[in-house]
Parts: C-alpha cells; sequence; structure tokens
C-alpha cells in the first residue's frame, strides 16, 4: 500500500511521526502584569535615601504658638509667636521676656489675712449673739430712746472667702448654742421642799422620810454627846427616785462639831429611803428636803 500524498509530513527520524511545534501564547492581562511590575520596581529601585544636612536645618525658621492675654490694633512686622490675637510690644519692660501664663496679675494676699477676717468676724458675731441674748432684760429695765436714722450706706462687696469664713463661724456659735441648750435639757428636773412648805403630793413621802430619820437618829444617837451636848442645825438632803442619797449638806451648823458629824452619819445610816411614788417621778428627777433638826435634852431627835 502506497501512502497518501494527505498525510501529515514526516520530520526528524524516518518512520517517525512528530506533531508540529506550537509557539508559546501570553494572555493580555499577564502581559500587562508583568510591565507593570517592571516599571514598579525600577521606580523603587532609582529612589535614594540620605540623612538630612544639618546646615540646612539651622537656617530655618520657626514660629512658636502662644497665647496672649492683651491685644494691640497693629500688627507686629516679624513676629516672635503666633497667638490668637495680634500684640505689638506690651507689659512694662524693654526687656526681651514672656509671660509665663495668659492670665492677668493679681495682687498676692498678705499671709494670714483669711484668718485675721474670721477672728474678727467672730467676735462680731458674738458681740452681736451677747447683745441678742441680754436685750430682753434691757428693754425691760431701760427706756426706749428714739434713735437717730444712719445715714445709707452703699452695701459693700462680700467675696467667696467673707461668706466662707461668715458660714464657718456661724455655723461654731450654732453648734455651741446647741450644746448649752442640750446640757441645760440635761440637768435633773429638781423639786425643793422647805421646813414649812410642801405640796400634798409631796407631804406622805417627806413625813415618811422625817419619821426615818428621827426612828434611826435616836437608835444611833451620838454617844459623845449624851447628857451634856444639845444643839440644832439645818440640813438639806437630795434624793435620787430611787430613794439613794444623791447629796447631803449642812446650811446652817450647830456650833458643836460633834453633832454636825452626827447629822451626817444618821442620813447615811437611813438610806436608802422609799423610792418615788408614780405622780412625783412623773417630773420629779431630784427631790431636795430641807429640815431643822435638834439634838435635845433627853437625848432626843426631833425635827423642827
Amino acid at each position: 500500500m502506497h501512502a497518501s500524498s494527505a498525510g501529515p509530513a514526516l520530520s526528524g527520524v524516518a518512520g517517525l511521526w512528530l506533531p508540529p511545534t506550537a509557539a508559546p501564547a501570553f494572555s493580555p492581562a499577564l502581559r500587562n502584569a508583568i510591565l507593570a511590575s517592571i516599571v514598579i520596581h525600577a521606580a523603587i529601585l532609582s529612589l535614594r535615601f540620605t540623612f538630612p544636612d544639618p546646615s540646612r536645618l539651622r537656617n530655618v525658621q520657626t514660629l512658636e504658638v502662644v497665647l496672649v492675654n492683651a491685644k494691640s490694633s497693629t500688627r507686629p512686622t516679624n513676629p516672635d509667636a503666633i497667638a490668637q490675637a495680634n500684640l505689638d510690644r506690651g507689659g512694662d519692660t524693654d526687656e526681651n521676656r514672656r509671660a509665663a501664663t495668659p492670665l492677668p496679675v493679681m495682687p498676692e494676699p498678705e499671709r494670714g489675712d483669711n484668718l485675721k477676717r474670721a477672728r474678727k468676724r467672730v467676735a462680731q458675731l458674738e458681740a452681736k449673739q451677747r447683745q441678742l441674748m441680754t436685750q430682753p432684760q434691757t428693754q425691760a429695765a431701760i427706756s426706749v430712746q428714739p434713735t437717730k436714722p444712719e445715714p445709707s450706706q452703699e452695701p459693700q462687696p462680700v467675696s467667696g472667702a467673707d461668706l466662707l469664713t461668715s458660714t464657718l463661724a456661724l455655723a461654731r456659735l450654732e453648734a455651741q448654742i446647741a450644746r448649752q441648750v442640750d446640757e441645760y435639757n440635761k440637768r435633773p428636773r429638781k423639786h425643793f421642799v422647805g421646813a414649812r412648805t410642801a405640796e400634798s403630793r409631796f407631804a406622805q413621802y417627806v413625813e415618811d422620810w422625817r419619821l426615818k430619820i428621827e426612828r434611826i437618829g435616836n437608835l444611833n444617837y451620838p454617844d459623845g454627846a449624851r447628857g451634856r451636848i444639845y444643839g440644832s442645825l439645818r440640813l438639806t438632803v437630795s434624793l435620787k427616785p430611787d430613794g439613794t442619797v444623791d447629796d447631803v449638806q449642812i446650811d446652817r451648823p450647830s456650833e458643836y462639831k460633834i453633832l454636825n458629824d452626827a447629822a451626817l452619819k444618821i442620813v447615811r445610816l437611813a438610806a436608802p429611803f422609799a423610792p418615788f411614788p408614780a405622780d412625783i417621778r412623773r417630773d420629779t428627777d431630784i427631790l431636795v428636803i430641807t429640815r431643822t433638826w435638834t439634838f435635845a435634852p433627853g437625848d432626843r431627835l426631833f425635827d423642827n
């Protein structure tokens, strides 16, 4: 059989069939990417990095940004700084100075001014308090005199320090007055029963107290005074609601010390006394009884 002339061409070694060699093909996108990469790398490689020249930095002019506390109508020719307003010189010196703060200069207060004002204010308030406390008594004793109208004065401005000082002084005075009132309210409610007066609700209690004193006194009559020393004295005894003795004093002693000591001893021996009844306890914290006692012939003790 003979090979057809229309068949594929033979190349290379005789008898072997090889496909035709095809040229490599690039897409348009890949070609553009390669070109862009080459351009970018070339631009990067062309850049040069060097340190700045110090001599050039010395010639650079800089302006500071500051705040000023004044302004002028004219703009300075060669300004030294940038500010929120124009200021062509200012101050009170020709030297090259600059304020450290934009705040205006304030007068420095004298050391101790606040303390002096506080003491002065407290003294004024204390004088006013004493005047108010004595005013009712003064009005009752002195006739009212017509007062001359004082010339009107313009109110003086009050600073914050004065207001604070006045507030503190008033608070201290208010606390002092409150403490005095509280101490007065805490005082015991005393009721005094004299030798010749006694309310009906105290009469029975005082009578029982007197009888007990006489009984104990006659049983414990002082031995050194028996049959030879006699006299009288006035004694005040303060009793608590539970009948115990709060205090005992000799208001008018006798001329003999032995009788005075015996009277004090007899009261302490007779204690405690009966507790206060309910009608006495409701408004009495201390019952004060004053009596005159007589050490009489026959070695007897009795109440006058």
